[in-house]
C-alpha cells in the first residue's frame, strides 16, 4: 500500500471540473483530505478509494 505523506502533491487519473488533476494532502489518516490545487476545492474520502484515484507511478 502506498504511503501518502502531509503536504504532499499527488495526480489523479481524472481531472477534476475545474481541468486540474494535481492534489495536495492536508490530512492522512484512515480518511484522507485533499485540496484541490487549480480551484482549492476540498476532498475528504477513506483511504482505500482514495488510492483508487491515483495514477501509478
Amino acid at each position: 500500500m502506498r504511503q501518502l505523506e502531509l503536504n504532499e502533491i499527488v495526480h489523479t487519473k481524472k481531472n477534476h471540473p475545474c481541468g486540474s488533476n494535481e492534489w495536495k494532502i492536508t490530512r492522512v489518516g484512515a480518511d484522507i483530505k485533499a485540496e484541490c490545487q487549480g480551484c482549492g476545492h476540498v476532498i475528504m474520502m477513506p483511504r482505500l478509494k482514495f488510492l483508487k484515484i491515483l495514477k501509478n507511478k
